[in-house]
């Protein structure tokens, strides 16, 4: 089950939320036009919190549940699954991480692993326009054709030195896919994060299909239903009881 709860985070919002292409392109053009396509900088600094509904759905051990997402900025997160009558919990409220142990049902505190991924995806929306405030930087690495489509690639670099690679679309600037190597029961596996159906929730452009894959076998299937902005949530929804 902490494998469940590790690729539902990886599959979630890894910064997977985030006009024709020209012919040289630098990180900071397509970070610019990404921002653009998914709705602009006003919109991005607009966003106070996010709370984000839907399904999910693990193939490898036929479960399905719901899941919520709560997020504040700027580096608070929550997710809630729901699953087989029992709601996991995985929280950060700035400081400490914490979690339901899905064995015993107790609140626990994050290890080191969890951890990191957990602060990563609590980074402020608006680390795509200021990312060296945030401590992240982004390469360029030229273009890929992929089925006839083109996508410009990005290595993502986070604070904690963790890298990504997103493929961007060269005719949208929506993401595509994602690409990154995790540790999964002591062996390093590449996670694949395809990103499709793109939605306008409130004016931003947001992926209803995430689908993620783990070796080569997918691994989770995420549907997004809802999405509201600037609701007011309390600090307390974060914090472990």
């Amino acid at each position: 089950m902490k494998r469940v709860l590790s690729l539902t985070i990886a599959g979630l919002f890894l910064t997977a939320l985030l006009s024709a292409p020209g012919s040289a392109q630098t990180a900071e053009q397509v970070l610019k036009k990404m921002v653009e396509a998914q709705g602009g900088q006003k919109l991005f600094e607009s966003i106070k919190d996010i709370t984000l509904t839907g399904s999910v759905e693990i193939p490898m051990q036929g479960l399905s549940g719901t899941l919520t997402m709560y997020k504040k900025e700027p580096d608070k997160r929550r997710l809630d699954f729901e699953v087989m009558g029992m709601v996991i919990t995985q929280a950060y409220d700035g400081q400490i991480g914490w979690y339901t142990n899905p064995q015993t049902g107790s609140i626990e505190e994050m290890g080191e692993e969890l951890l990191a991924e957990t602060k990563r995806q609590a980074l402020p929306i608006v680390a795509i326009i200021y990312p060296g405030k945030y401590g992240m930087t982004y390469a360029y690495q030229g273009k890929e054709t992929i089925e006839g489509q083109d996508y410009f690639l990005l290595e993502e670099t986070y604070p904690d030195g963790f890298k990504a690679t997103l493929y961007i679309d060269a005719g949208t600037y929506l993401i595509y896919k994602q690409k990154v190597k995790v540790m999964q029961m002591g062996a390093e596996v590449e996670v694949e994060q395809f990103s499709s159906d793109y939605k306008k929730f409130n004016g931003m452009m947001i992926a209803q299909s995430i689908v993620s894959y783990a070796g080569g076998e997918e691994a989770q299937r995420i549907s997004i239903n809802e999405v509201k902005f600037n609701t007011g949530l309390d600090d307390a929804l974060f914090k472990k009881d």
